[in-house]
């Protein structure tokens, strides 16, 4: 990791049929993480990956941790199966578990990293029966299922909010914002209190991966 500030690509805006090769560009460009956006048709209204092509951006030699973000429902079949297929982070929704103290408690027995992700009308309060547990807070900016979105403002006070929580419970844990961020705006959000942004379009939206990313790390530095 080459910062307290983690950079996520989102494979989702990648060139699918150069999956390996546009993912191995954004590693060499200097990202942190592999945002790999699970959805299922079921719980958001669109269909992508599933856990062979998470095992196989491995196999083509992708060693960056990939961060695994499920929009599924059920979500604990799933788990199991990104575990196995070599996922280092999984998160998901709340509103998608039965139990979800069970499904946090199943990763972590997996050997994967917890994460909770929060839609943005999801309330924050979710998180004080579960936060001793969790490796990584993802708050959406967007409702999810689809990219290319704009940020929603409101979710400023809210990573905040959640800032907050973590500060209070001691522990290290990342916060991770999903939707809309931008080399404009990611020095507002760092500035709320996230040290981990997934960008989709803007990054491979761009010929030049480096430059984007660089960019972003140039307006971070502002915030300490």
């Amino acid at each position: 990791m080459s910062s307290d500030f983690w950079i996520a690509p989102s494979v989702l805006a990648a060139d699918l049929a150069r999956l390996g090769e546009e993912v191995q560009a954004v590693v060499d460009a200097g990202a942190d993480l592999v945002h790999f956006d699970v959805m299922d048709n079921h719980y958001v209204p669109n269909l992508t990956f599933g856990p062979s092509v998470c095992n196989s951006l491995i196999q083509y030699g992708i060693k960056l941790p990939i961060d695994v973000h499920l929009m599924v429902s059920p979500v604990d079949d799933l788990i199991r199966a990104f575990a196995d297929a070599g996922a280092q982070y999984i998160s998901f929704h709340p509103e998608a578990s039965d139990h979800v103290h069970r499904s946090i408690k199943l990763i972590q027995d997996l050997g994967c990293r917890p994460g909770l992700v929060l839609n943005p009308a999801t309330p924050v309060q979710c998180l004080d029966w579960v936060i001793d547990e969790l490796d990584m807070i993802l708050l959406m900016s967007v409702n999810p299922g689809f990219g290319g979105q704009s940020f929603i403002p409101a979710t400023l006070p809210k990573i905040s909010a959640v800032r907050d929580r973590i500060n209070k419970s001691g522990k290290t844990i990342r916060l991770e914002v999903d939707g809309g961020i931008s080399a404009e705006n990611i020095a507002d959000i760092a500035t709320a209190g996230a040290d981990t942004f997934v960008a989709g379009s803007a990054i491979f939206g761009v010929e030049d991966y480096s430059d984007v990313i660089n960019h972003m790390r140039l307006a971070l530095k502002k915030c300490g």
